[in-house]
Order: C-alpha cells, then sequence, then structure tokens
C-alpha cells in the first residue's frame, strides 16, 4: 500500500479526521465525478474536510465535498457541493452500511487522489469519534512521544 501512496498525487487530506475520531477500516473507493469536476481536481483545488459519507438507498454518498467550479469551463459548469456516487463492490457497501446503522460509526473521507491511471480515488475508513478525553490522552502521548525523542536525542 504505501508504494501506492509514493506514486498517487494527493489533492486534499482530511488531518482533522485522525483527531477527532479513531479510524479502523480503511477502503479505496472511485467517484462519480463530472468533467469539469476531474479538470478542477487536476489543477489540485478540492477541499474533503467538512465532508463526509452517508447511505442513501443501497449505494454510499460523498456529502459536502468542495470541488470549486472550473474556471474555463461555461455555462455548463457544475455545483460545488452536490452528492457525489462513490463506486464500490456491493460487498463493501453492505458492509459498511451495516457499520453504520448496526454499530453507530461513521464513514469518514480520509484523503482525496489521483492513482497512476489519473483517476480520482478517495480512501475512506470506518470511524468512531473520540470523546474529550481521548483527545486529551492523544494529545499526552503525542506529547510523551515529541519530549523522549528529545531526550534521546540529546544523550545520544
Amino acid at each position: 500500500m504505501a508504494e501506492k501512496t509514493s506514486q498517487a498525487k494527493t489533492l486534499a487530506e482530511n488531518r482533522r479526521a485522525r483527531f477527532d475520531y479513531f479510524l479502523e477500516d480503511f477502503t479505496e473507493a472511485g467517484i462519480q465525478l463530472l468533467g469539469t469536476e476531474i479538470k478542477s481536481l487536476r489543477e489540485g483545488r478540492a477541499n474533503i474536510a467538512e465532508s463526509y459519507v452517508a447511505p442513501e438507498g443501497r449505494e454510499l454518498v460523498l456529502i459536502n465535498a468542495d470541488i470549486p467550479p472550473y474556471k474555463q469551463a461555461s455555462r455548463f459548469n457544475h455545483e460545488p457541493r452536490r452528492h457525489r456516487k462513490l463506486l464500490l463492490h456491493r460487498k463493501q457497501i453492505d458492509r459498511m452500511i451495516g457499520a453504520v446503522q448496526r454499530d453507530g460509526q461513521t464513514i469518514i473521507p480520509v484523503r482525496l487522489y489521483l492513482n497512476d491511471a489519473g483517476k480520482a480515488k478517495i480512501e475512506i475508513a470506518l470511524a468512531k469519534g473520540k470523546k474529550l478525553h481521548d483527545k486529551r490522552e492523544a494529545q499526552a502521548d503525542r506529547d510523551w512521544a515529541r519530549d523522549k525523542a528529545r531526550l534521546l536525542r540529546d544523550r545520544g
């Protein structure tokens, strides 16, 4: 997986997701886009920080992802925050919808990127929300790791 991601061009990343959620099951999904949307993405302009994935019927839909209008498009431009269908296998969709309905988990987009073939892909993860004490504990762990690295670097 690390080799694949190093060759892929990351367009947008949801950095806040790792702070607010326990991310568990990562999956790569395709996105159903319009022509002006992919052109806008190839310019490197997108924002998935406030977006989420929700089931609509028997499909998964990316909601609130911002892909700005393509400047060179005429009146046939796309709506920036429209709902976009995610392209997954039926088993993957059913598993994710089951986790949302049964376990109360959330599906969070983590990273939007172009793969080697130039296709837009999105990495999504099943997530459980962190409570305030979980966030404090994660912050304390990060601080300790930083201090420990500093101590080891200074002494050795």
